[in-house]
């Protein structure tokens, strides 16, 4: 495969996007075919370059011919393909289930800002060049925003806006902190970085610190650490819930960067920062996970449940990261896969229960909703994956965890666990109210349309669970292979630098 194919994660779907606002913007059926379609080519391009990076090692695109450090870098490795793959298949499940339910009818512009939205994504993945990082966020965010408000109310508006103000924040921090960098070491391409950074003067020792602080801020905001994860609860309860669920892979951009980076640039045995990136995104990971479970256990909505339960997934995969060893990561890895599709599942779930429902709250009940028994059990599948119960690959993925962090068993096992507790408590008390505890009221009619593609896509999440489940063997084991070569990047340094004579 060549390398022009990397780029095409992020030309397909800008493409695509820009065609559906300019030639499709009154045909609703038109831009349906076309997202699909899309989606469907940026699934088969995904798997090629998955295939393409476990076979012959990382690869570069140098945007232009200009070489790095002048010029636009994206890079493929395994995992950027992973990432690319889990958004492309996540994104499908999606839009299958905005499609089925209705809710890309509601706005006039779902498709296209959904395109530049996997726009941003994927190109936030590809990458190799930190300020194009910041350029690949601003994407996402002002098409997550815009996805946010589909469909209007002044509740979306406000919690939009909380959004947007968080991410602003955190935007200015990126700016600081690249123009820091730049001060220091003359580049951004994060392989320039890898590689010139052991050798820094220890007089710029102190500045560097200071910039590895502004950029774990920066990405502990988008992977909502805490203490920065406030915005999350608000904006996905009140999101649409199918945009909810594609907004499970945002959270993974800050997960990813801060692994990237931690691995790469500011690995443990670096002189001037050491363990600094450790030994502040583990005990907030745990913090984030012990708030998420609390979160699951006492919410009063629906949305805001899940909202909660997504954030525990957060700080479990944190803990994971913080650790930065091979095996962590490895486990991180699997636990990020896992709860990606997991989160979306619910928030779907929740999706087809609110729909059918008087109200969202869980403090009490309302009238039997139509299909009450399919839905109560793709809710349980979601929540036994949440809660990481077993059967499904929640149990494996914190088992993994568990077993990397032997030698700190007494703190990180008991949180973990504990808050596993917890979450089964929360979950198992919402399902009772919202399925089993009996109601006078009588249902109300159901004349909606048939939803076929809304559990179809519902469903597609939980068979990845199952499929993850099942081939938790050999998925492991790429997961293990590719976590060895995070942490020896002479490969993705030699392939990134390869313009410059590196």
């Amino acid at each position: 495969m060549t390398g022009h194919w990397i780029i095409l994660p992020v030309v397909l779907p800008a493409f695509v996007a820009g065609l559906m606002v300019t030639a499709m913007r009154n045909d609703l059926l038109l831009k349906r075919v076309t997202g699909v379609t899309s989606i469907l080519l940026l699934n088969a391009l995904a798997l090629a370059l998955l295939w393409s990076a476990s076979t012959h090692g990382p690869q570069v695109y140098f945007l232009g011919d200009w070489p790095a450090p002048f010029g636009i870098v994206l890079v493929l490795d395994r995992l950027s393909a992973m990432m690319v793959l889990l958004l492309a298949a996540l994104a499908l499940a999606v839009v299958l289930y905005a499609i089925g339910s209705g809710w890309d009818a509601k706005g006039a512009h779902f498709h296209p800002l959904l395109q530049f939205l996997l726009m941003g994504i994927g190109g936030a993945f590809l990458t190799g060049d930190a300020f194009n990082l910041f350029v690949f966020f601003e994407i996402l965010l002002i098409a997550s925003y815009g996805l946010m408000i589909h469909g209007g109310g002044s509740a979306r508006a406000r919690a939009g806006l909380q959004y947007v103000a968080f991410n602003l924040i955190g935007s200015s921090l990126f700016l600081f902190a690249l123009a820091l960098t730049y001060s220091v070491t003359g580049t951004l391409n994060i392989a320039d970085l890898a590689a010139k950074l052991p050798d820094l003067p220890q007089g710029d020792a102190a500045m560097l610190r200071v910039t590895a602080v502004l950029l774990i801020l920066v990405f502990a905001i988008k992977g909502a650490l805490v203490p920065l994860q406030f915005w999350l609860p608000g904006t996905y309860a009140n999101a649409p819930g199918v945009v909810a669920a594609m907004f499970a892979v945002m959270t993974k951009v800050g997960a990813y960067a801060t692994l990237r980076f931690g691995a790469m640039v500011f690995p443990p045995d670096l002189p001037a920062t050491g363990t600094l990136i450790s030994d502040l995104i583990l005990p907030a990971g745990l913090v984030t996970l012990v708030i998420g479970a609390i979160g699951v256990l006492g919410a009063s909505t629906l949305p805001r449940l899940v909202a909660f339960g997504g954030i525990a997934s957060m700080g479990t995969a944190f803990i994971a990261i913080g650790a930065f060893t091979p095996a962590t990561t490895a486990a991180a890895l699997y636990y990020i896969l896992h709860s990606t599709l997991a989160t979306a599942a619910m928030f779907l779930v929740a999706d087809l229960v609110i729909r059918r429902r008087a109200h969202a709250r869980l403090t009490e009940t309302a009238p039997p909703i139509a299909q009450a028994g399919l839905i109560s059990a793709l809710y349980m599948a979601a929540a036994i994956a949440m809660a990481g119960m077993p059967p499904l690959s929640g149990f494996l993925g914190k088992l993994l965890i568990l077993d990397a962090f032997r030698a700190q068993a007494p703190l990180v096992w008991s949180v973990i666990l504990l808050s596993s507790f917890l979450m089964i408590l929360g979950f198992a008390r919402a399902g009772s109210t919202l399925f089993w505890k009996p109601s006078a009221m009588e249902a109300a009619p159901d004349d909606r349309a048939p939803e076929g593609l809304a559990f179809t896509g519902t469903f597609g999440l939980l068979a990845g669970l199952v499929a993850l489940t099942l081939l938790a063997g050999p998925v492991t084991g790429w997961l293990g292979a590719t976590s060895e070569s995070l942490y020896a990047p002479q490969g993705y340094i030699a392939a990134a630098r390869l313009g410059q004579g590196g």
